[in-house]
């Protein structure tokens, strides 16, 4: 499961750059930032659960 949101986190890093560097491929931005927020969700459930 951590595995899972840390390839998450870094897919939608990557895209949130490509999105922001490449001006042609704009939807890519939008897309990366909703990988990246799974995946922050992802990592918090995680740690939510861990604690209880």
């Amino acid at each position: 499961m951590p595995a899972l949101a840390i390839i998450l986190v870094i897919v939608g890093l990557v895209l949130l750059f490509l999105g922001v560097f490449v001006e042609a491929v704009k939807f890519l931005l939008w897309i990366g930032i909703i990988i990246l927020i799974i995946g922050v969700i992802a990592a918090l459930m995680r740690f939510i659960r861990r604690k209880a």
